[in-house]
Protein backbone atom coordinates (compact mmCIF):
# COMPACT_ATOMS: atom_id res chain seq x y z
CA UNK A 1 0.00 0.00 0.00
CA UNK A 2 1.24 3.51 -0.98
CA UNK A 3 1.39 5.95 1.76
CA UNK A 4 0.52 9.33 0.69
CA UNK A 5 1.02 11.82 3.53
CA UNK A 6 4.59 13.28 5.22
CA UNK A 7 2.90 12.20 8.72
CA UNK A 8 2.22 8.46 7.72
CA UNK A 9 5.29 7.83 5.81
CA UNK A 10 7.46 8.86 8.95
CA UNK A 11 6.00 7.20 11.40
CA UNK A 12 5.94 3.88 9.44
CA UNK A 13 9.37 4.60 8.73
CA UNK A 14 9.90 4.43 12.73
CA UNK A 15 7.78 1.42 13.25
CA UNK A 16 9.46 -0.50 10.71
CA UNK A 17 12.98 0.26 12.11
CA UNK A 18 12.36 0.07 15.32
CA UNK A 19 10.43 -3.75 14.43
CA UNK A 20 12.98 -4.75 11.58
CA UNK A 21 16.33 -2.59 12.56
CA UNK A 22 17.61 -4.82 9.86
CA UNK A 23 15.20 -3.03 7.30
CA UNK A 24 18.27 -0.21 7.09
CA UNK A 25 20.53 -2.15 5.34
CA UNK A 26 18.51 -1.83 2.11
CA UNK A 27 18.75 2.26 2.14
CA UNK A 28 22.02 2.73 1.01
CA UNK A 29 21.53 0.49 -2.36
CA UNK A 30 18.30 2.33 -3.04
CA UNK A 31 20.39 5.23 -3.09
CA UNK A 32 23.33 3.47 -5.58
CA UNK A 33 25.79 3.47 -2.57
CA UNK A 34 27.82 -0.26 -2.00
CA UNK A 35 28.61 0.58 2.10
CA UNK A 36 26.47 0.50 4.98
CA UNK A 37 28.16 3.90 6.17
CA UNK A 38 27.11 6.99 4.43
CA UNK A 39 28.46 10.68 5.48
CA UNK A 40 26.41 13.43 5.09
CA UNK A 41 26.55 17.25 5.99
CA UNK A 42 24.53 20.17 5.85
CA UNK A 43 24.11 23.60 7.53
CA UNK A 44 22.71 21.48 10.57
CA UNK A 45 24.51 18.88 10.89
CA UNK A 46 27.90 15.92 9.83
CA UNK A 47 27.34 12.72 10.46
CA UNK A 48 28.44 9.31 9.54
CA UNK A 49 25.35 7.51 9.26
CA UNK A 50 25.22 3.82 9.77
CA UNK A 51 23.07 1.11 8.32
CA UNK A 52 24.52 -1.95 9.13
CA UNK A 53 22.47 -1.80 12.69
CA UNK A 54 21.08 1.01 14.21
CA UNK A 55 23.32 2.92 15.67
CA UNK A 56 21.65 6.47 15.46
CA UNK A 57 18.05 7.28 16.62
CA UNK A 58 14.77 7.19 14.66
CA UNK A 59 14.85 10.27 14.59
CA UNK A 60 18.41 10.91 12.91
CA UNK A 61 17.21 8.38 9.98
CA UNK A 62 14.40 10.00 9.21
CA UNK A 63 16.26 13.14 9.08
CA UNK A 64 18.37 11.23 6.93
CA UNK A 65 15.67 10.04 4.54
CA UNK A 66 13.69 13.61 4.24
CA UNK A 67 16.98 15.72 3.72
CA UNK A 68 18.01 13.27 1.10
CA UNK A 69 14.68 13.19 -0.56
CA UNK A 70 13.67 9.29 -0.19
CA UNK A 71 10.10 9.86 1.63
CA UNK A 72 9.50 11.85 -1.17
CA UNK A 73 10.30 9.02 -4.06
CA UNK A 74 8.25 6.43 -1.80
CA UNK A 75 5.55 8.31 -1.38
CA UNK A 76 5.54 9.48 -5.42
CA UNK A 77 4.87 5.51 -5.29
CA UNK A 78 8.23 5.83 -7.98
CA UNK A 79 9.09 2.44 -6.57
CA UNK A 80 6.50 0.47 -8.10
CA UNK A 81 8.04 -2.87 -8.55
CA UNK A 82 11.12 -2.69 -6.28
CA UNK A 83 13.08 -5.80 -7.53
CA UNK A 84 13.12 -4.38 -10.71
CA UNK A 85 14.24 -0.75 -9.09
CA UNK A 86 17.26 -2.39 -7.42
CA UNK A 87 18.61 -4.28 -10.20
CA UNK A 88 18.94 -1.55 -12.44
CA UNK A 89 20.91 0.37 -9.56
CA UNK A 90 22.88 -2.76 -9.28
CA UNK A 91 23.82 -1.96 -12.64
CA UNK A 92 24.16 1.37 -12.27
CA UNK A 93 26.67 1.18 -9.56
CA UNK A 94 29.69 1.28 -11.63
CA UNK A 95 28.50 3.98 -13.61
CA UNK A 96 30.44 7.55 -13.76
CA UNK A 97 27.02 8.80 -11.54
CA UNK A 98 28.21 7.57 -8.42
CA UNK A 99 31.72 8.87 -8.26
CA UNK A 100 32.53 11.49 -5.17
CA UNK A 101 29.05 11.74 -4.05
CA UNK A 102 31.04 13.13 -1.16
CA UNK A 103 32.55 16.19 -3.09
CA UNK A 104 28.80 16.95 -4.30
CA UNK A 105 27.38 17.28 -0.83
CA UNK A 106 30.78 19.34 0.03
CA UNK A 107 30.11 21.62 -2.75
CA UNK A 108 26.73 22.24 -1.39
CA UNK A 109 28.03 22.95 2.06
CA UNK A 110 31.09 25.60 1.18
CA UNK A 111 28.51 27.50 -1.20
CA UNK A 112 26.53 28.07 1.96
CA UNK A 113 29.24 29.74 3.36
CA UNK A 114 29.58 31.62 0.49
CA UNK A 115 26.49 33.12 0.70
CA UNK A 116 26.90 33.72 4.25
CA UNK A 117 30.14 35.77 3.37
CA UNK A 118 27.78 37.83 1.09
CA UNK A 119 30.62 37.12 -1.35
CA UNK A 120 30.26 37.47 -5.63
CA UNK A 121 30.45 34.18 -7.26
CA UNK A 122 29.67 31.87 -9.60
CA UNK A 123 29.12 28.44 -9.53
CA UNK A 124 30.53 25.37 -12.70
CA UNK A 125 32.51 27.65 -14.33
CA UNK A 126 35.04 26.91 -17.17
CA UNK A 127 39.19 27.78 -17.49
CA UNK A 128 38.25 29.55 -20.74
CA UNK A 129 35.33 30.59 -19.58
CA UNK A 130 37.35 32.56 -16.78
CA UNK A 131 39.72 34.13 -19.40
CA UNK A 132 37.15 35.67 -21.42
CA UNK A 133 34.85 36.99 -18.65
CA UNK A 134 37.56 38.33 -16.21
CA UNK A 135 40.08 38.92 -18.81
CA UNK A 136 42.54 36.46 -17.42
CA UNK A 137 46.01 35.50 -19.16
CA UNK A 138 46.03 32.08 -18.51
CA UNK A 139 49.31 29.51 -20.31
CA UNK A 140 48.35 27.31 -22.72
CA UNK A 141 48.28 24.36 -20.78
CA UNK A 142 47.31 25.64 -17.68
CA UNK A 143 43.97 23.35 -17.01
CA UNK A 144 42.30 23.88 -20.62
CA UNK A 145 39.63 21.05 -19.34
CA UNK A 146 38.98 22.36 -16.20
CA UNK A 147 35.15 22.91 -14.72
CA UNK A 148 36.16 24.63 -11.24
CA UNK A 149 32.95 24.19 -8.83
CA UNK A 150 33.26 28.21 -7.83
CA UNK A 151 35.11 31.63 -9.08
CA UNK A 152 35.32 34.01 -6.60
CA UNK A 153 35.41 37.90 -7.94
CA UNK A 154 36.98 40.34 -5.80
CA UNK A 155 38.47 44.01 -6.36
CA UNK A 156 41.03 43.16 -8.95
CA UNK A 157 41.20 39.69 -8.38
CA UNK A 158 39.71 36.41 -9.26
CA UNK A 159 39.76 32.97 -6.98
CA UNK A 160 38.84 30.14 -8.59
CA UNK A 161 38.12 27.33 -6.15
CA UNK A 162 37.91 23.47 -5.71
CA UNK A 163 35.99 21.32 -3.21
CA UNK A 164 36.43 17.76 -2.56
CA UNK A 165 35.49 15.24 0.55
CA UNK A 166 36.37 11.88 1.25
CA UNK A 167 35.48 9.13 3.08
CA UNK A 168 37.84 6.52 2.42
CA UNK A 169 41.35 6.53 0.24
CA UNK A 170 42.91 5.59 -2.41
CA UNK A 171 44.39 6.33 -6.02
CA UNK A 172 42.22 8.67 -6.57
CA UNK A 173 43.59 10.95 -3.82
CA UNK A 174 47.08 11.11 -4.37
CA UNK A 175 46.05 11.72 -8.10
CA UNK A 176 43.86 14.90 -6.92
CA UNK A 177 46.88 16.39 -4.55
CA UNK A 178 49.13 15.99 -7.80
CA UNK A 179 46.85 17.51 -10.04
CA UNK A 180 46.24 20.29 -8.03
CA UNK A 181 49.85 20.39 -6.66
CA UNK A 182 50.50 21.43 -10.47
CA UNK A 183 47.85 23.90 -10.80
CA UNK A 184 49.42 25.29 -7.90
CA UNK A 185 52.77 25.92 -9.16
CA UNK A 186 51.26 27.32 -12.46
CA UNK A 187 48.82 29.77 -10.46
CA UNK A 188 52.08 31.80 -9.41
CA UNK A 189 52.83 33.29 -12.27
CA UNK A 190 49.35 33.77 -13.05
CA UNK A 191 48.52 37.75 -12.53
CA UNK A 192 45.01 38.86 -10.64
CA UNK A 193 44.64 34.66 -10.28
CA UNK A 194 44.57 32.79 -6.93
CA UNK A 195 43.55 28.81 -6.82
CA UNK A 196 41.70 27.68 -3.25
CA UNK A 197 41.28 24.45 -2.83
CA UNK A 198 39.19 22.91 0.18
CA UNK A 199 38.97 18.88 1.11
CA UNK A 200 38.77 17.03 3.98
CA UNK A 201 37.54 13.52 5.37
CA UNK A 202 39.42 11.01 6.89
CA UNK A 203 40.61 9.05 3.35
CA UNK A 204 43.28 11.54 3.45
CA UNK A 205 44.79 9.98 6.52
CA UNK A 206 46.10 7.83 4.13
CA UNK A 207 47.14 10.05 1.65
CA UNK A 208 49.08 12.16 4.09
CA UNK A 209 52.07 12.66 1.97
CA UNK A 210 50.81 13.63 -1.13
CA UNK A 211 48.40 16.37 0.98
CA UNK A 212 51.27 17.20 2.74
CA UNK A 213 53.38 18.22 -0.24
CA UNK A 214 50.66 19.70 -1.97
CA UNK A 215 50.26 22.10 1.37
CA UNK A 216 53.91 23.01 0.62
CA UNK A 217 53.38 24.77 -2.70
CA UNK A 218 49.74 25.58 -2.26
CA UNK A 219 49.11 28.48 0.36
CA UNK A 220 45.16 28.39 -0.52
CA UNK A 221 44.41 24.93 1.44
CA UNK A 222 41.76 24.52 3.92
CA UNK A 223 39.33 22.65 5.37
CA UNK A 224 36.00 22.27 7.10
CA UNK A 225 37.55 24.05 10.53
CA UNK A 226 38.95 26.57 8.42
CA UNK A 227 34.96 27.27 7.07
CA UNK A 228 33.62 27.32 10.28
CA UNK A 229 36.55 29.42 11.55
CA UNK A 230 35.23 31.98 9.22
CA UNK A 231 37.89 31.86 6.11
CA UNK A 232 35.52 33.31 3.45
CA UNK A 233 34.37 36.66 5.61
CA UNK A 234 38.32 36.73 6.10
CA UNK A 235 39.43 36.71 2.56
CA UNK A 236 36.19 37.99 1.34
CA UNK A 237 36.08 40.84 2.82
CA UNK A 238 32.27 42.83 2.00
Amino acid sequence: MLVNTKNDIEAEFVRIIRKYPECLKAVPILLAIRSYEIYCQDENTALTYRFDKAVQTPEQYVYFMRETGMFDMLREGIYHDLRDYVSGVEVGLDSNGRKNRGGHQMERFVESFLKESGATYSREITTRKLSKQYGLAFPPDFAPNKRWDFAVKTPGHVCAIETNFYTDGGSKLNETARSYRLIAEQSRDIPGFTFIWITDGKGWLSAKTDLHETFSVLDDLYNIADLEAGLFTRIFPR
